[in-house]
């Protein structure tokens, strides 16, 4: 039994460690679109159609559930690939809406993400429909930053503050990290606003697999594809999953689902 991830990068390899430790048997392979990161800024239909893409390459290897650990994909292709695949799909969004929910207790809820996945208003519609208050910002400059391994330091800080003062003064008591990439800032942001309960997509998506059952046994192989050299990937590799090896892809030169 195997499970396909993918993600527009670095940000996804969050999900892959989470998801490796959480089932250590399951054959795991997963892709990262390096050659077209961000999503974040693309149109929808682009977004649809890179997601397209990459789900029809996982499905090559027979896999038995896909894991979309893009929040702008999850925002805008979810259903598209729910309705052409045959295996269960499983985005980002409604793992974290379900974190939060019980993490928050004044039922104010922050949430940071790409342009395109807070202009989506994915989590603010599924959080208001969980009677919750959400309050947005959207933070462009965090994917470069961890892109760059900027996540510690005197600029990391600056910039976190600069995106989520005017959040935390609205009195928000749990903030949702609506890009994979950002756990790479948790740290920082911990460090910064320590009464804050953070919802990390990597954990939650863990989370909801094991309360809808699935279970995938394996051999415990573990494959990373790209689309293209990326050296600040090779380094969150190694930090992250160790040395796994890189195969790198070309997504154009295959076919459509």
């Amino acid at each position: 039994m195997s499970i396909g991830i993918f993600d527009s990068g670095i940000g996804g390899l969050t999900v892959f460690k989470e998801i490796s430790k959480e089932f250590p048997e399951a054959d795991i392979y997963y892709l990262g679109d390096t050659a077209r990161v961000p999503y974040g800024n693309k149109s929808k239909e682009t977004v649809i159609r890179y997601s397209v893409e990459a789900a029809n390459y996982l499905k090559s290897f027979g896999i038995d559930a896909l894991i979309v650990a893009c929040n702008t994909a999850s925002s805008f292709a979810l259903d598209t690939l729910k309705n052409i695949l045959d295996i269960p799909v499983v985005g980002v969004i409604e793992p974290g809406v379900e974190v939060a929910v019980r993490y928050t207790k004044n039922k104010k809820v922050g949430v940071i993400g790409t342009s395109a996945t807070i202009k989506s208003g994915s989590y603010r519609k599924l959080l208001e429909r969980n009677n919750l208050r959400a309050y947005q910002k959207p933070c462009p400059l965090f994917v470069p930053l961890v892109e760059e391994g900027i996540v510690e330091g005197q600029i990391a800080e600056l910039v976190v503050r600069e995106y989520l003062d005017d959040l935390v003064a609205e009195g928000i008591d749990t903030l949702i990290l609506g890009c994979t990439h950002y756990p790479l800032l948790k740290k920082t942001i911990k460090k910064i606003y320590p009464h804050l309960k953070i919802v990390d997509s990597s954990q939650a998506i863990a989370e909801f697999l094991h309360r809808e059952n699935l279970r995938f046994n394996g051999s415990g192989l573990r494959k990373i594809f790209i689309t293209d050299e990326s050296e600040s990937f090779e380094r969150f590799k190694r930090v992250l999953i160790g040395d796994i090896p890189l195969e790198k892809i070309d997504l154009s030169k295959l076919c459509t689902l």
